[in-house]
């Protein structure tokens, strides 16, 4: 089963930089993240919500090569394959965009939105949906960044132990929120597996 952490940072750059190193860990096989979304609050107010998995892109390749595929198939029937991959690869990879366009992989967007609401001007959040951890090494690394636990669904020990690494790192920021709530996810296709995250 995976595990939902929202951390929220007091620069817009921040999530970012820990998504960065989330996912130079994740090259090391020390971390599995099934989604990961950054959340930003500029200045001027507007929140601008970066997706790390882009679904109308791989929806549209998708679809392309399976439409090549069957169109080149169907084309064989009519003596004809190269027109049959050409037609039923443009209309593959048009409907793959669509599909990609209306599909809601991992963290639920309505979430992300009310989450990335409550932000204060020049902070940002980053959502992720935690697959499998190596629990020592991450925090080790992620010491290194101020942040605060603004959702979870760990245990309150997990939760304490991943504030305060993050409470090691950089200055002293506000007050610490914390919140315990059940995963929003939406849409996984992966089956449950147990966590390494470990007191």
């Amino acid at each position: 089963m995976s595990e939902l952490v929202v951390v929220g940072f007091d620069d817009i750059y921040q999530a970012d930089r820990v998504l960065t190193e989330l996912t130079r860990l994740q090259k090391e096989y020390l971390i599995d993240l099934e989604d990961a979304v950054v959340a930003v609050r500029g200045p001027d107010g507007q929140v601008r919500i970066k997706q790390s998995v882009n679904l109308v892109g791989t929806g549209a390749a998708e679809g392309g090569l399976w439409g090549a595929l069957w169109g080149g198939l169907v084309g064989l029937l009519f003596f004809n394959p190269l027109l049959g991959m050409a037609v039923g690869g443009a209309v593959g990879a048009g409907s793959g965009a669509l599909s990609g366009s209306l599909a809601d992989y991992g963290i639920d967007d309505n979430f992300i939105r009310s989450i990335a609401d409550t932000l204060k001007p020049d902070t940002s959040a980053l959502f992720l949906l935690i697959r499998k951890v190596q629990p020592e090494k991450v925090l080790a690394d992620l010491s290194r960044f101020h942040g605060r636990v603004i959702r979870s669904s760990l245990s309150p020990e997990q939760e304490a132990r991943l504030q305060a690494a993050l409470s090691q790192g950089g200055a002293a920021s506000g007050p610490s929120t914390t919140q315990t709530t059940a995963s929003p996810a939406q849409g996984t296709t992966a089956s449950p597996q147990p966590t390494a995250i470990t007191p």
